[in-house]
């Protein structure tokens, strides 16, 4: 009796044997695989499965992958697309909102699923990411339908795959690619707007901190011509006392570059005078070399003349009074510190800039 109760209360106490599979290799032999990019601020990630031709050229499309919507025999679904892969679902996953060949997508995971044509294909975006392959598809849950043309590639592709390619700043290709069909779709994002909202986040967190931050993002609406209202205030928080840049020449200048985008280009002005003590001799001489490429020739004169008056006999202040005095047409003068400044160049690539402008001004010609 004893015996049997001592049995009894092992068996209660055994762990339960459960139908849990150990981890193998996908059915088929196909290959997990998983590829992203970063076009513009949005991460892009597809995760899918690869099968391979195995041999069956000429046999993958519109035989195993099926033309059209099918019926796939298992599941809820009787008519569905390609799960554009092997296994369970293929999914896209973006991190902001984007344009798919034009149309828009919001952020989120997606299943993805192509109706294949020979000569037209639909691509499918589905919120639901999480079912097994096109077996319980239901086009009531697609979040974009897109028709794009299927392009024949010159060598086959043994292993399916997705590719990124002709990225811009905002913009990619992707391409589905197998066997000798490749499936290509633009992605596109908001890059300017997605920048500036991550710039809104993060002027808010630790990195609001210090004035470096506000002049970035105020430095990039200059760059690329945009929110330049609120760029100012960014570049006034840049310039104040609290964040420590009110002794930056870097943020001051800044301030006049976005007071000269809004046309108000007198206040820009005074902003430059005011800040130019603070600045450095590098930044003086970019400073004078941009009023140059601005065609204010006598404003630029000046500035490289404060510069030599603080910084005398250097080699850079010598070359901004050659750029100064070569941009009001006062050859001789410019002739005369190019040969001063000849002799204090710090390397060849130098010296044969220097020599080339001496050849310039002895011919008569502007530096600049």
């Amino acid at each position: 009796m004893k015996a049997l109760i001592c049995l009894a209360a092992i068996i209660i106490f055994l762990p339960r044997i459960t139908s849990a599979q150990l981890t193998t290799a996908p059915s088929g032999n196909n290959k997990k695989a998983s590829v992203s990019e970063r076009i513009g601020l949005t991460d892009v990630t597809i995760h899918y499965d690869r099968p391979g031709v195995k041999g069956r050229e000429g046999k993958i499309w519109g035989q195993l992958v099926p033309v059209g919507f099918t019926d796939p025999g298992f599941g809820s679904s009787k008519a569905a697309p390609w799960r554009a892969g092997a296994n369970e679902n293929t999914t896209f996953e973006f991190t902001n909102d984007v344009k798919i060949a034009g149309q828009p997508l919001p952020a989120g995971k997606y299943g993805f699923f192509v109706a294949y044509g020979p000569d037209e294909c639909t691509l499918i975006f589905s919120k639901n990411s999480s079912s097994w392959g096109q077996f319980y598809y239901n086009e009531q849950e697609d979040a974009l339908r897109v028709k794009v043309k299927p392009v024949a590639l010159d060598n086959s592709v043994e292993w399916l795959k997705y590719e990124f390619m002709n990225e811009t700043e905002n913009t990619a290709t992707v391409a589905l690619e197998w066997e000798k069909v490749s499936i290509p779709f633009t992605v596109e994002t908001d890059y300017v707007k997605d920048q500036i909202a991550s710039f809104r986040r993060e002027l808010r967190s630790d990195k609001g901190f210090n004035w470096q931050g506000w002049n970035q993002a105020a430095q990039w609406c200059v760059q690329h011509n945009t929110n330049l209202e609120e760029a100012l205030l960014w570049s006034d928080s840049a310039t104040s006392v609290n964040f420590g840049g009110d002794r930056s020449f870097p943020a001051w200048s800044t301030k006049a570059l976005v007071l000269n985008k809004l046309g108000r280009n007198d206040e820009a002005t005074a902003v430059m005078k005011k800040s130019l003590p603070l600045a450095g001799m590098n930044e003086m001489h970019q400073y004078g070399r941009m009023l140059v490429q601005q065609k204010k020739p006598a404003e630029a004169l000046e500035v490289f003349k404060q510069n030599f008056d603080k910084h005398p006999s250097e080699f850079t202040t010598l070359m901004g009074l050659t750029r100064g005095y070569s941009a009001t047409g006062d050859y001789k003068s410019a002739l005369k510190y190019a040969r001063q400044a000849l002799s204090l160049a710090p390397d060849q690539i130098n010296k044969t800039t220097v020599q080339a402008a001496i050849d310039k001004l002895t011919a008569g010609k502007d530096v600049n």
